[in-house]
């Protein structure tokens, strides 16, 4: 049930400046309102001059921390950010768990939830993961927040940190294409802005119901003016300006190979690609009899089948590397989470092909006689 903000802040305030604090966060921002920093954490901290309420903030750049005394400093700094336009409050005590949204109406929907109680061998497995979005972080509040999404996001973002230079700077443009729900379309928003980095991202789905869902999602995180969505097909949906990173997390089947193809044609530098359903070159293969001396890694039907897979995703790594991109084929989840759990990571080099190249590709699809989606729609492209 909605409550009223005020008596909702108040509560949050008496838990912020109580002796039980453990940590909390506020972020997003309400409707038709901006506050002056995009993100908030605080947690009590012990120093040597005493016992300090520590708060760190981001404008979105930059971080900034400071550590505030007890009572008149601590109450002034806490009111000062309980009067931003926050859209969302986290708290946790050693007691309690309280999560605050502001509704488009201006009222308070609260959960309070009693403080779980880990075992103490649990309690120091937590404490020794250090996960890249902490599962604390109001946006799980969102977009879910179990065991297994916790670390399919992880592991994704872990594979985007791998794939961009740490000392990336400027404006960063992405485009997830095929993003779904888009839960891995916002936790990559929020990982990249806590690196610093001025992000635009747009997310691209066929369907139009994603679309407004995701939408009233970015808004209600305060992320509007930064996460925007489209309706459209992989190929053809509008997106400009050309992105510099290009997500494309379990497309369907040659989907895929739509994705890959337009961050070539755009000149992505990075691409992160998690394959779904080889549907294509399996019935490419079904269709014909295997070279020997290989017909019996497709005479039965679900060796074929993995075979497909594997094949799908060699040619693709082969066909970007003819196209200027260094491209590598990783474990995306643990397999005992997913069994999809391939991630193609490229980044582009601009280098021109060598020709053992060339032939080494040519020869294994001139071989099984298949013919590659990703081939026919990049063919003409530069580099071949």
């Amino acid at each position: 049930m909605p409550e009223a903000l005020d008596s909702a802040l108040s509560e949050v305030r008496a838990l912020l400046l109580g002796p039980g604090l453990t940590r909390a966060v506020a972020a997003g921002r309400r409707r038709g309102q901006r506050p002056s920093v995009v993100r908030a954490e605080l947690r009590p901290v012990t120093l040597k001059a005493g016992p300090r309420l520590q708060i760190a903030t981001s404008d979105g750049a930059r971080p900034t921390t400071r550590n505030v005394a007890p009572g008149a400093e601590a109450g002034a700094a806490v009111d000062e950010l309980l009067a931003e336009p926050f859209g969302n409050w986290h708290v946790e005590t050693a007691d309690a768990t309280l999560q605050l949204r502001v509704t488009k109406s201006g009222e308070a929907q609260v959960h309070r939830a009693a403080a779980s109680r880990p075992t103490a061998a649990a309690e120091g497995h937590d404490r020794a993961k250090d996960w890249l979005l902490d599962p604390g972080d109001p946006l799980f509040a969102e977009i879910g927040g179990s065991a297994a999404k916790r670390r399919q996001v992880d592991a994704f973002l872990r594979a985007l940190a791998a794939t961009l230079p740490d000392d990336l700077t400027g404006p960063l443009r992405v485009v997830d294409l095929g993003c779904g729900n888009a839960y891995l379309t916002f936790a990559a928003y929020r990982y990249l802005t806590g690196r610093g980095l001025d992000v635009t991202l747009v997310g691209v789905d066929v369907r139009e119901d994603q679309r407004r869902r995701n939408s009233e999602l970015a808004e209600r995180l305060g992320w509007a003016d930064r996460v925007g969505f489209v309706a459209g097909t992989i190929a053809e949906a509008a997106v400009d300006p050309a992105p510099d990173l290009v997500l494309a997390l379990h497309a369907c089947d040659t989907a895929t190979d739509e994705a890959l193809a337009r961050a070539v044609r755009w000149g992505a530098r990075w691409v992160l690609a998690a394959p779904c359903c080889h549907h294509d070159l399996a019935a490419q293969l079904r269709s014909r009899p295997a070279p020997a001396p290989y017909e019996l890694l497709t005479r039965q039907g679900i060796l074929r089948e993995r075979f497909a897979d594997v094949l799908t995703d060699a040619v693709r790594a082969g066909l970007l590397r003819l196209h200027g991109y260094r491209a590598e084929v990783v474990e995306f989840v643990d397999s005992q989470h997913t069994p999809r759990n391939l991630l193609i990571r490229a980044r582009r080099t601009a280098g021109a092909p060598t020709e053992s190249q060339r032939t080494e590709y040519r020869e294994l699809v001139d071989q099984w006689g298949v013919t590659p989606r990703l081939e026919t729609l990049l063919d003409g492209a530069d580099g071949r």
